[in-house]
Formats: C-alpha cells, structure tokens, sequence
C-alpha cells in the first residue's frame, strides 16, 4: 500500500526534514534562529513551523494500521464472534496458543474467514500493524497453498465448516508460530520503535505550540523555547531512523521464516481439506444433506458430528453410504431404462409374466391349489419391467433382529447387524422417495422389541435415524412379535387412511417356529390388509431353505452370504 506524504519513512533522507537547507546563516548544517551555544538567540515561529511541518503531519494523522489480515465487513465479524462464542474447540485453542504467543485470537479470526468468506482478499502487508505482521505471513502461507482451493469447496458460507478446517490445522498453526517466534519479537520491537516514532512526534507538535504561545507579536520565539522545538525534531529523527531499522529487521526475520512457513501450511490445508471433506461424507452417508445441516445450531451440529465419528457407527458409515448409492441407481434405472425392460421381479396376478418356476407348479397337482390361491391374492412372482409404478402404497416396515448372533463379523470384518441396519436405513430413503412412511422395528427375544416410527409427513429426525442404528438388543429369536407389531402398524394405517398394499422386509440369521393360531391369524391379516413380505435369511441358510418357516412368511425370500456385497439385495429396491 502507498505510503501518505509526510509519513514515517518518507524521501528526503535519512531523518532530514523536508525543506530544511543545508546551509543556514547560522551556520553550516544549523537551522536559521537556531540559538547557539550560549542559548539567547531567538526563533522565529514561522522558520520552526516549517522544521516541524512533517511531525506535525505524522502526529495530526497517523497511518491506519489493521490487526486483521483479512478484509472482512460488519457481517463477517459478527459471523466469527458467534462461532467463537459457540465453539468450546476454538476458544480452548485460542486459550493454548496465548499462553505462548501473542494475538492468536486474531490469528485464528483470520483463518477462519479465509475458509468462510465467498471472495477472501488479503490486505497489502504495509497496511498491518506491525505486531500482526506474523498472522498475515501465516494467513497468506495458507492462502496461497494449492490445497487451499478445495478446502474452501467444503468450507464456503458454512461457519461451522470453516470452525472445523481452522480446528483440524491447530497442530500446524503451533509449528508455524514457533518457527516465527524471533520474527515475532523483531515484529513487536518495530511495533514500539514505531510508537516512540509517533510520541516523538507528538512532543514535536508540544514542543511548537509552546513556542507559539511564547512569541512576540512578530513570531520571535525565545531561546529555551526554540531549542525545546530543535531538540524535539531531533528525537523525533533519531526515533524514525530507529523504526526504520527495527522495521527492516522484521522483514528480514519474516523472510528467513517464510520458507519453513510456507510448507507446514500446504501440509495443514491438506490436512484440514480431508478433515472436512470426510466428515461432510460421514454426513452424506447418513442421510444428512448439507441443508438439514445448515439448520442444526453449532452446538447440536458438532455433537452429531462427534456421534457419528466415534463408535460402531463410525465404523458402518462406509457400507450406509454404499447402500444408499446402490439403491438411489436403482430407483435411477426405473426412469432410465426403456418401457417394457425387465428390470427385477414383482408380484401380482399377471399371467402373461409369470416367472417360469410359478408355471412349473401347474405341473403339479398337489401343488395347482397353491398357485390358485396366490393367483386370487395377487401374490404370484412376475417379471417387472420398466413403466409400471410400484404396487406397494402403505408403509414400509423393516423389522430387523438384534439377537446376539447378529453381532457375528462376516467377510470384510462387516458384522450381520451392520448389514441390516444398513439396508434398512436404505429402506427408509426408499419410503422417502415414495412418500411412504417407514417404521424400523428391532427384535431379538419374544419379550425384546423397539419400534422406530418415522412418517412421511415430516422429516426424518436424524437423532431417532441413530438411535435406531445404534440400538441392539440381544438375546434370542422371535419371529412372532415383530411380525405381530408390523402387522397392527398396517392395520392402523388402513384404518386411518385406507392404505394398504404396505411391504414388510424381514431381516434375521436365524430361524424360529411359530404357532398354528398365531400363523392364522397373520394369513387372515396378509389377506385382509394385501401387505408382501420379503424376507433377508443373512448368513443362515437353514432359514433360507424351501420348506422354512421364515419361507412360509415370506413373499420373496433372499440369501445373503457375503456381507460386504450390497448389490445381494439390489433387486429389493426395485420391487418395492
């Protein structure tokens, strides 16, 4: 930034006054008036005015110095102000870093706005108080990093975003402070020399005003006074030629740390950059978009956040998101592929698609009945194919087993609980998209049951969607109480809304009996209701097998062996 005219380290040498001559009737190198070595010669006002005329600049205006290095509005301020004021994690730092190092609460100001601000501009280095001139050299380190660009994609307009990325780059702000310690003292000795400068200046500007009021009325000045006047200019330019010296010593001691600077900063905005990005996927992997995220308060924001990054869910958060991709690309494929595409199979009573193995039960006698009965209810397996809309219209109900064997690992350490709250978390996006209400319900003993309700009419609060991932309840296998509750659940919403036509998904690794009474009961209900149930045997073939009993509940039944292959059950979001 350009300097004033008048200002500290102006042209016209090294602590000469501008227009003072060099030769004087005084003497040589003396100013005119000037008393000499007996002290009774007097000044003339006029003549000392013109001596002082450049202190009197400096002290009348001195030049605007920022402590922020970057530019920021009324807005931006208020913005830092309320995240510092919420963020236990950015007071704490900012705590630790004073304990050794100055202005670090303006440091960490600065780097927060350089990931929040749309368009962050640093200020010219001649504008910085000298005491900042270590914060600028940092913030323009970070700024000018190659990483700092795809930080910013993560980090723009978002406060808490920006908070995170300065919190993730604490370890290098520590690094970066201590390299620039001796530039720090040179900085804060620039700083005083600087301010004596400006106090000399000031006693200039004294020092001529009590010679005014001692002048004759011709300007005569007398001698005590103008020598005060002389020997205030003098301090006054031995102080600048001290500022200027002190001000080349801390530039010289910024250059020297510059290097060492600059490469931990590329290494924390890097750091920083992974840091937000993989949380915003940690986020996205839940269900969480960026606007739900907008509307959390800071501090509920970094509570789920820690929730999410600590414990099992942390450790499921890859396959939640591999599910929830899979199943957005195949709701995709119902809109991409052509009219008629068999896309999957669906049930129904269309004869001119059924699957060749429901044919095959027409060759069987014993078994004509059966396909009769399924025909009347509109159960038979059909091929789908692209154009026709999803006969399900009630509620998807995903009942999952918590039972202790759940927590068995499979291949890729992936457990089966892991598994089925994820898929039933993609359910939940599948009732979404559909305008479905969905109803997680997790079972183990007969005894043991949770349900989560989730209704399309709302939003799907984030902290029930993780207690129900996070709850296991352990012990045994019912079968009956989940299916009992899920088939009430149904009941009541056809009661309600007249709704039927509701899908069930059955997620379990074992296999139980039920009773005679209670399997009647549930046709009765199935029939009255026309809910499908498909069924997700994990791990367990013996449930999977013909003849089963969680193959007599099931409309359509699949075996899932590897654990971490979540395209098994790709054909389920295309059903229902």
């Amino acid at each position: 930034m350009d300097e004033p005219a008048g200002r500290l380290g102006e042209p016209g040498g090294a602590g000469e006054a501008p227009g003072r001559p060099a030769e004087t009737p005084g003497g040589a190198g003396e100013a005119p008036g000037r008393p000499g070595e007996t002290g009774d010669a007097p000044g003339r006002l006029g003549e000392l005015a013109s001596l002082a005329g450049k202190w009197l600049g400096l002290s009348a205006a001195a030049r605007e110095r920022h402590t922020s290095a970057v530019v920021a509005d009324r807005f931006d301020r208020i913005t830092w102000r309320d995240t510092y004021e919420q963020s236990a994690g950015l007071r704490d730092l900012a705590e630790e870093l004073d304990e050794r190092d100055d202005h670090t609460t303006d440091l960490l100001a600065d780097a927060f706005l350089a990931a929040y601000k749309v368009g962050p501009r640093l200020r010219e280095r001649a504008a910085m108080d000298p005491s900042r001139l270590v914060n600028h050299q940092v913030v323009a380190a970070l700024m000018e990093s190659p990483e700092f660009a795809e930080l910013r994609r993560e980090t723009v307009g978002d406060p808490y975003a920006a908070a995170m990325a300065v919190l993730a780059q604490a370890a290098a702000l520590r690094r970066m402070l201590e390299r620039s310690r001796g530039a720090q003292e040179q900085a804060e000795q620039s700083k005083k020399a600087e301010q004596d400068t400006e106090d000399a200046a000031t006693a200039v500007g004294e020092a001529l005003r009590q010679a005014a009021e001692e002048a004759d009325e011709d300007g005569t000045v007398p001698a005590p006074a103008a020598v005060a006047v002389h020997q205030a200019i003098d301090a006054a330019q031995a102080a600048e030629t001290a500022a200027r010296r002190a001000a080349q010593g801390a530039a010289q001691a910024l250059a020297a740390a510059t290097p060492g600077v600059s490469a931990v900063a590329r290494t924390a905005v890097a750091k920083a950059a992974e840091a937000v990005r993989e949380e915003a996927a940690l986020m996205r992997a839940w269900g969480v978009g960026p606007g739900e995220l907008e509307r959390l308060p800071f501090d509920q924001r970094a509570r789920l956040a820690e929730r999410l990054r600590t414990g099992r869910l942390a450790q499921w958060a890859e396959l939640i998101g591999r599910f929830r991709q899979m199943a957005v690309g195949e709701r995709a494929r119902k809109v991409e592929n052509t009219a008629g595409e068999l896309v999957g199979v669906t049930l129904g009573n269309d004869l001119s698609r059924v699957i060749p193995s429901e044919l095959a039960n027409l060759g069987l006698p014993e078994l004509r009945a059966v396909f009769a009965a399924r025909y009347a209810a509109g159960e038979l397996m059909l091929y789908d194919s692209q154009g026709e809309q999803s006969t399900g219209r009630g509620a998807i109900i995903a009942c999952v087993d918590t039972s202790h064997s759940m927590y068995v690992e499979g291949p890729g350490g992936v457990t089966r609980e892991a598994w089925a709250k994820a898929c039933a978390l993609a359910l939940l996006d599948q009732a979404r998209h559909g305008g479905r209400d969905f109803v997680g319900i997790l079972f183990s003993s007969a005894d043991k049951i949770q349900v989560f309700r989730f209704p399309a009419d709302r939003p799907a609060d984030i902290g029930g969607v993780l207690d129900f991932a996070e709850t296991f309840l352990g012990g045994g296998t019912s079968y009956q109480t989940p299916l009992s509750a899920a088939s009430d659940l149904l009941g009541e919403e056809f009661n309600d809304a007249a709704r039927t036509r509701g899908d069930i998904v059955m997620i379990t690794d074992d296999e139980c009996g039920v009773t005679e009474d209670w399997m009647r009961g549930w046709n009765d209900a199935k029939h009255r209701l026309g809910f499908r149930v498909f069924g997700m045997a994990i791990g367990a073939p013996r449930a999977a097998e013909a003849g089963s009993v969680l193959e007599a509940l099931c409309d359509n039944l699949r075996s899932i062996e590897d654990l971490t292959d979540v395209h098994a059950a790709a054909d389920l979001f295309r059903v229902i």
